[in-house]
């Protein structure tokens, strides 16, 4: 489009006295809709044209007008709220785009230092400094590849760092919510982006593999919202927990983070400025009286395809490695024991023309058998009152019984309860 084309010229006299001359004028309310949208749709062909003016003043005329409409009829208002919502996603989408073009990069997390962020870092430089310290120490092991993996996939660098904040740079970190590995994939999470998960592996656990799943969510989420703050928001809590949060904004559209940042929960609220505070340290160690010269080594290792079940101290006694480097080599074998299907093990550099020579003689293994018991449904009963019933986990009922988080019991059901000591 030419300098001289102009935004859409609005003829909607929406205060207008008498109901029927806005029917005499087409100016119902319908009609403000529709012109509501026209104008979103036309910010559209704007931005595609690179004229972020026009498209900025399309979606500010589009929401101004939208306001006007009463919204009485239930029908009305929902679709009056859909609009909103579109026209809120499109400003958050426009604006960061037009922040990471002034950058020159799509792939730019912009630095701000205010008081959200400040009270961030005197809390990593006073009472969490040792942890702080020791996960950017362990960062060491992962944090190259993971860097190389965003870089190659155009996404920001920086949030290679994000681990630090969510598991600590530790492989089997577990949260409140079940919450597993580096990069704290919940379980239908990871079943989403790829992760798979059976009675042998969690690839939550490998850093490889939970990295691809976490720049693929990040992809997702950041064709959904636009900016890179309001992406981390919603990796933290989910999208529709910050969708959510974005409808309750009344006022005004959303262009900017902080002018959401109250309405997120406490959690949340804190975690992008958690993250701002350790880009902050990293990029600028002696600002903020940190000496950062201390990283763990990745271990170096080959690869080789095994295709039946041996414990990992047995293959370690074998090749005379330690076994807890084997073990951090292949983290997401559940049970310290390849499985009984093909599996990509991970040994020490040097070792594997050793372990290909040998491993027909090592002893197969053959994990414990499970032990079940049948549970039917009753009234009122939930999934964790039945798992403390018989000493057992939510966890591994649901694993038993292939249901996922959140399904509803039914009356009557019969669930298999896999006893305290027996392996899933």
């Amino acid at each position: 489009m030419t300098d001289e084309a102009a935004v859409p010229s609005l003829a909607v006299n929406t205060e207008a006295a008498d109901p029927s001359a806005k029917k005499e004028n087409g100016e119902d309310e319908q009609a403000v809709l529709d012109t509501a949208q026209e104008l979103t749709e036309t910010a559209q062909e704007y931005w595609e044209d690179n004229d972020m003016d026009h498209a900025i003043e399309s979606l500010d005329q589009a929401y101004a007008l939208m306001l006007k409409v009463p919204g009485n009829n239930p029908k009305v208002s929902q679709e009056k709220e859909d609009l909103r919502f579109m026209i809120s996603k499109r400003i958050m989408e426009l604006y960061a785009s037009r922040n990471t073009t002034v950058k020159g990069s799509y792939d730019a997390i912009p630095m701000i230092v205010n008081d959200h962020v400040m009270r961030e870092i005197q809390s990593f430089q006073t009472q969490e400094r040792d942890f702080f310290l020791e996960s950017y120490k362990r960062s060491g092991r992962y944090r190259g590849e993971m860097a190389a993996a965003f870089r190659e996939a155009g996404l920001p660098e920086d949030l290679s760092w994000l681990p630090l904040i969510e598991s600590g740079f530790k492989l089997r970190a577990l949260s409140r919510s079940r919450a597993f590995g580096l990069w704290q994939f919940i379980p239908s999470t990871g079943y989403k982006f790829g992760l798979k998960r059976n009675a042998w592996i969690d690839e939550r656990l490998n850093p490889e593999k939970s990295t691809e799943a976490a720049i693929a969510y990040f992809n997702e989420l950041h064709q959904m919202f636009g900016d890179w703050a309001t992406v981390l928001a919603a990796y933290n809590c989910g999208e529709g927990s910050v969708a959510r949060a974005i409808r309750t904004q009344k006022a005004d559209y959303l262009d900017n983070f902080w002018d959401f940042y109250e309405r997120l929960p406490r959690e949340t609220a804190r975690y992008f400025p958690r993250f701002l505070a350790v880009l902050a340290i990293v990029k600028e160690p002696a600002k903020y009286g940190f000496t950062l010269d201390e990283l763990d080594k990745p271990l170096s290792y080959e690869t080789v395809t095994v295709e039946r079940p041996v414990q990992l101290k047995t293959i370690a006694e074998k090749l005379d490695v330690d076994v807890d480097d084997l073990a951090a080599l292949n983290p997401e074998l559940r049970h310290s024991a390849t499985p009984n299907t093909a599996y990509s093990l991970k040994v020490p550099s040097g070792k594997s023309e050793m372990l290909l020579a040998s491993f027909a003689t090592l002893a197969k293994w053959s994990p414990p058998k499970v032990e079940f018991v049948v549970h039917r449904v009753r009234r009122g009963e939930t999934l964790s009152l039945i798992a403390l019933r018989y000493r057992t986990s939510m966890q591994r009922i649901l694993e038993a019984n292939n249901l996922r988080q959140g399904r509803m019991l039914r009356v009557g059901q019969k669930l298999k309860i896999p006893m305290k000591n027996s392996t899933t």
